[in-house]
């Protein structure tokens, strides 16, 4: 599936696809409105992508000191895009 097609997935108020990988799962989830959910999953998720998107969500949720350890334990620089370009981002490199 692609980004895209992700994204507008988890905005059309349908159940989660139920082929999507972990990582896939938790993006989709967070898009979705469901922020606490898609951030319990992170653990389920194995290293480094588990770590990527736990950093990704405390950006989103404005906590950029949790998210700077968080992009550090990934092996990732904290990105200067835009939230939406990096979730793409993120879906596109997790697939």
């Amino acid at each position: 599936m692609t980004a895209h097609a992700l994204l507008k997935s988890a905005h059309s108020g349908n159940p989660m696809p139920q082929d999507l990988n972990p990582a896939h799962q938790a993006l989709w989830i967070e898009q979705a409105g469901d922020w606490h959910t898609a951030h319990d999953r992170c653990d389920r998720i194995s290293e480094p992508a588990g770590s990527w998107i736990h950093a990704y969500l405390h950006r989103v949720e404005g906590d950029l000191s949790n998210a700077s350890y968080w992009y550090h334990r990934a092996g990732k620089e904290m990105p200067s895009n835009t939230l939406e370009q990096e979730w793409i981002h993120l879906v596109e490199s997790l697939a």
